[in-house]
């Protein structure tokens, strides 16, 4: 495995596992472990100075979202990000979050609504000194709102799901230039409808979203993965 930049993960139990998938998978997204390399669970406990039990679980994880594959004889190595299944990945995303926004257009409480929308106008601050990492939080967060505010708890455990298999490939996006404005926009028409208690025009709006940041994903993963049978911008 190539030689990477040492890292220190929190020792906090509740979020070790979710920082290791999320340090791993950033790396096969933004190139830095290339397609076909083996993944040592050794050097990545060394790496990340956490036991090799926690790595376990998230090469597990990895492998659940198409990140890593499992090959005999060589054990967990790095996959290609395929076109077709990013695609699908995010097209499963998109129908699931269009439920959602539809049913807090509907169901969202005056509080919550109040809240969605303060939070949005906050993170136009964040646009503007184009902060990515706290806008990426505050994206989070944003979403968030939408699967609460669906009250369907069934609904939110799907979609939190769903979202934690695409979770690099949506933070990638933000490597794009332009991309936090155009996502804030992107919120605005979502926010827009859900205030207006509009099911079906926020279904529509935050499908359209979900759909644009697959393609801006694409586009900043095939700057980084030069391999011409890597995905390109569909």
């Amino acid at each position: 495995m190539r030689a990477a930049k040492r890292q220190t993960v929190s020792p906090a139990r509740g979020t070790l596992v979710e920082r290791l998938v999320q340090g791993i998978a950033d790396d096969i997204v933004e190139g830095r472990l290339p397609p076909g390399v083996r993944l040592e669970e050794v050097e990545l406990a060394s790496r990340f100075r956490v036991s090799r039990t926690p790595v376990r679980e998230a090469l597990r994880l990895l492998a659940a979202s198409g990140l890593v594959e499992n090959r005999p004889n060589r054990g967990a190595i790095v996959a290609t990000i395929g076109e077709d299944r990013l695609y699908e990945l995010f097209e499963v995303m998109a129908e699931l979050e269009g439920v959602c926004a539809r049913l807090s257009a509907q169901r969202m409480t005056p509080a919550e609504r109040r809240a969605l929308e303060a939070l949005h106008m906050d993170s136009a601050a964040l646009v503007r000194s184009g902060d990515r990492e706290r806008y990426e939080a505050v994206n989070s967060r944003f979403h968030a709102s939408l699967y609460r505010g669906a009250h369907n708890a069934a609904l939110e455990e799907t979609v939190l799901a769903a979202r934690r298999r695409v979770a690099a490939f949506r933070r990638a996006q933000f490597h794009v230039l332009g991309r936090l404005s155009k996502s804030w926009e992107e919120h605005d028409q979502v926010v827009r409808a859900i205030l207006c208690g509009d099911g079906d025009a926020a279904a529509r709006a935050i499908r359209a979203h979900v759909q644009i940041v697959r393609a801006a994903s694409a586009e900043f993963i095939a700057s980084t993965h030069p391999l011409p049978t890597v995905l390109t911008e569909g």
